[in-house]
């Protein structure tokens, strides 16, 4: 009985499904010029769930991004972000859910695209800008 459960957890460490993965990152697109649906970055959502950065804006003075996706309406629906700098990249985190106030209210189920401006610690300069998910 134990050699068959030495099997099986070496077989699920192989598969994979013994240890998490790392969040992988992509490069959106740069798309200047997008419009959407402006958000306000908000800590305080509900039901909180990782969502990609779609495309991406430069925006101002070089020390923000305008980081574009698909959300619902922000009636019922936040986002918020977080980043980490590197001299090589910005890797933006999104995370999205539902706002407290929505909680056990009907909302309507309506895709748009969604626009926040993340801030930055330094210049974007030449950087390469990836979405965590």
């Amino acid at each position: 009985m134990r050699a068959v459960a030495v099997v099986l957890a070496a077989g699920l460490a192989c598969a994979g499904w013994a240890a998490p993965l790392a969040s992988a990152t992509i490069a959106p697109p740069e798309q200047p010029d997008a419009d959407g649906v402006v958000f306000t970055d908000n800590p305080s959502i509900i039901d909180p769930h990782p969502m990609a950065v779609e495309s991406w804006s430069r925006v101002g003075g070089d020390r923000a991004i305008a980081a574009h996706f698909t959300s619902g309406t922000p009636a019922c629906n936040g986002v918020q972000a977080t980043t980490r700098e590197t001299a090589d990249a910005v890797i933006v985190s999104l995370i999205g859910g539902s706002l407290p106030a929505s909680a056990g209210r009907m909302c309507i189920m309506l895709a748009v695209t969604g626009t926040l401006v993340v801030p930055l610690q330094s210049p974007l300069g030449d950087r390469q800008v990836l979405s965590a998910s």
